[in-house]
């Protein structure tokens, strides 16, 4: 992290879909500290169409207590919270998995200190290859609970 600056992080989309399908995991946790000034979030256009068409889907299949106005409320609320960037796929493919490049390239051109994933598999590399630590949601609470308190 760097010094007297708020963590820059970005968001996986299976951290926002774990916040939506249990109010009792970290990931819940995360998302109720969005706003709070303890870290920034960083979106691009894609990765909120991301959270959106994900949600949407899980909620039909899960058949869980949102609805879609409820999912795009929260992802704007998200906005409004968030830094925005534009992305423009600048770095060469690194990942094991296509569909993940443009969350290591908007934290790469978002000068991003964490990437929040349970998919911890689908980063490697990522901390010696671009300084982007990737961390799990319990992870990242207890970093932001040891800055709290130090």
């Amino acid at each position: 992290m760097k010094m007297n600056q708020l963590p820059q992080i970005v968001i996986d989309t299976c951290v926002l879909i774990s916040a939506l399908l249990s109010r009792r995991g970290a990931s819940f946790d995360l998302l109720k500290r969005l706003g709070a000034g303890e870290f920034e979030i960083n979106l691009s256009v894609s990765l909120c169409f991301e959270y959106e068409s994900i949600a949407k889907r899980i909620a039909v299949e899960k058949q869980f207590h949102l609805t879609e106005k409820d999912i795009e409320e929260l992802v704007e609320i998200m906005t409004q919270s968030a830094n925005l960037w534009e992305i423009y796929f600048l770095t060469r493919p690194f990942l094991p998995d296509p569909n993940d490049e443009f969350l290591l390239e908007l934290a790469f051109h978002a000068n991003c200190d964490f990437i929040v994933t349970h998919n911890l598999k689908d980063f490697r590399g990522i901390k010696e290859s671009f300084g982007i630590e990737v961390v799990a949601p319990r992870q990242f609470i207890q970093l932001l609970d040891a800055q709290n308190q130090g």
